[in-house]
This record gives C-alpha cells, sequence and structure tokens, in this order.
C-alpha cells in the first residue's frame, strides 16, 4: 500500500538533530445524514487548518513548502515569521494530513534545534522529520540570530523568549493545535532551550532530549571548540558569569523538573557528553519519570529506527496530572 510504503522510507529516516475518510455521497437536493456530516468535516478542516486565517500583526509570511524525501506525502509544512520582543523570528510548522483530515485539534510537539547561530539551523523538512517519527503537529523556532532571524543567538538568554512566545501562540492563536499534553524535543544545544522553559512554563508536559545539554559548565571544560562560541554568545566565561551558565544548567536544578523526560544519548557522543545524560537522569529519577535509551556508537541527537515506536508508546501513555 502506498502509506506503508510513505511510512518506511519515513521510519528508516535518522534523525541527524531529532517519526513520530472515507466519503460518502447522498442526494444533492436532501443530503443525508452521513453525507452532512462530511460537510462539516470538511468545512471544519478548511476553517481549522487554512493557515491563509492564521495570518495577524504577530504571526505573518506564512506560507508552504516542500520539504522534500516525499515527506510532503506524510504532512504540510509551512514556513512563517512571528514576533517575540519586537524581534522578526522565523519559524517551521508541519501537520499531518491524517490529523488535518480530522477537521479536528491535534496533540503538538515543540522542536528546539541545536547549534549556535546559523550552524543547525531549520531547513525545510526538519519538522516533517520530527513530525513523521512523533505523529504528531510539530512547530519549531529558529530562535533569534538564526535563520533569518532578527537579534543575536544567546545561547538560552532572552531567545527563551522566543521558545516560549510559540508556546503563546500555539496555545492562543493556532486554533487547530490541542494544547493537552504538549511535548517539547531537545536535540543537541536544544536542551539550553528545553529544560529551563519547562522549568517555568506548566504547559510543557512532557519532555524527549537527544544528546541534550543540561551542563555548561561541563560543555566548556569538555569541549576547547565550545568555550569561543558560548563566549560569543553568552558573553561571558563560567568563571566571570557562573550564574549565567548555571541558569542554562538543568544539572543544578533538576529537581525543579516534573514532567516526564525520554532521553537519548550516545556513549561516545564527542558534541555532547554522554556523562550528562548519566547525571541528569539520576537526579531527575528523584521528582519525576526519567528514561535513558543508551546507544553504544558516535550518533548525536538521533532516534534509531527501531525506537520509533518507542517514541510513539511514550507520547501517548496517559499524562500525569
Amino acid at each position: 500500500m502506498k502509506i506503508k510504503r510513505i511510512l518506511s522510507v519515513l521510519l528508516t529516516a535518522a534523525l541527524a538533530l531529532l517519526s513520530f475518510a472515507a466519503c460518502q455521497s447522498g442526494d444533492s437536493s436532501k443530503p443525508d445524514e452521513s453525507s452532512q456530516s462530511e460537510v462539516e468535516t470538511t468545512a471544519a478542516k478548511t476553517d481549522l487548518y487554512g493557515m491563509e486565517n492564521y495570518e495577524n500583526s504577530e504571526v505573518f509570511d506564512i506560507m508552504e513548502v516542500n520539504p522534500g524525501g516525499g515527506y510532503d506525502e506524510f504532512c504540510t509544512t509551512y514556513k512563517f515569521t512571528y514576533l517575540s520582543d519586537g524581534l522578526k523570528i522565523n519559524g517551521y510548522m508541519s501537520i499531518p494530513i491524517s490529523v488535518e483530515k480530522t477537521g479536528k485539534p491535534g496533540k503538538c510537539v515543540m522542536y528546539n534545534h541545536g547549534g549556535n547561530r546559523d550552524y543547525g539551523k531549520l531547513k525545510n523538512n526538519t519538522t516533517a522529520i520530527v513530525s513523521s517519527i512523533c505523529d504528531r503537529i510539530v512547530v519549531a523556532s529558529q530562535y533569534r540570530g538564526c535563520g533569518g532571524s532578527e537579534g543575536r543567538d544567546q545561547f538560552g538568554g532572552d531567545d527563551l523568549n522566543d521558545v516560549i512566545k510559540l508556546i503563546d501562540l500555539c496555545e492562543k492563536h493556532f486554533s487547530f493545535i490541542d494544547m493537552d499534553d504538549f511535548c517539547v524535543v531537545g536535540a543537541s544545544r536544544g536542551g539550553v532551550m528545553t529544560y529551563p522553559a519547562a522549568r517555568k512554563d506548566n504547559r510543557i508536559k512532557r519532555i524527549i532530549a537527544l544528546s541534550a545539554v543540561s551542563d555548561l559548565f561541563e560543555s566548556y571544560e569538555s569541549r576547547d571548540d565550545m568555550k569561543k562560541v558560548l563566549k560569543e554568545t553568552i558573553g561571558y566565561t563560567p568563571d566571570e558569569k557562573p550564574e549565567e551558565y548555571k541558569k542554562r544548567s538543568a544539572a543544578y536544578w533538576a529537581e525543579e523538573i516534573k514532567v516526564p523526560v525520554l532521553m537519548f544519548h550516545a556513549k561516545l557522543d564527542k558534541q555532547v557528553s554522554y556523562i550528562q545524560a548519566q547525571n541528569l537522569c539520576a537526579k531527575l529519577k528523584k521528582t519525576t519519570d526519567c528514561t535513558l535509551i543508551t546507544y553504544e556508537d558516535d550518533s548525536h541527537s538521533d532516534v534509531k529506527t527501531q525506537d520509533v515506536k518507542t517514541v510513539r508508546n511514550w507520547l501517548n501513555q496517559p499524562a500525569k496530572k
């Protein structure tokens, strides 16, 4: 079947940052109950998922893009711009076609990408890949100073506002998003955007961490190349302003994370040390559910094909209140 072929293509794609009606006709002069239901569902879909309806002074330049790789057969992907602290921030959204067809709000995952400045920026297919893994609507921010967004990358400073603002829009503006069980995926540097967001925003109900940074002191000491990146983006070294590193590092306030966390991390990861995941997971288990899935290779921000089902099952478990 076509859909099986599509899913086969999608599920074999590695996550390099981050897979998750029948029509009845009736008498046109007097629609029967089933055809009337179809009309109502179609109308709801057109109104609810018609992205042109969501243009306003805060969300604009909405345009459909082709993610390529066959992902357009699984989901519809859009690029858009929104305002955060008066800055124009670019973002992406992918909506599974199966969700669109329901004409009802769908569950959502926010994806926080890795990298710094334009390194690691979102591409046309990024949210589509994550959507195919999670089988949910996926929304993502480029953050300020990245991917054409205005402002300066602060590696988890004021740019955290770009993430919170996008959650605001998901809740109050994009009416096709069901905020129940809202999940955030943080990949690599995305951990610096995800854990602090969950610390201050109780709308986040779950976290998926992909090789996620949770201790910037360790990152600074273990990688010489990160010393320059962190000094330039944060503005200080850990010795100069330890509080700036601490507020970005979940390892120092893990007890404030109260939501379930699913981690994926490779033992030989050269970009974010495995020890960060080990240490944070041990601390999180004291206050919440935390599962660490370990890979024996040096992959980074990866979900293996065999774990796609694990991700979907975990997302579909009832959320703890």
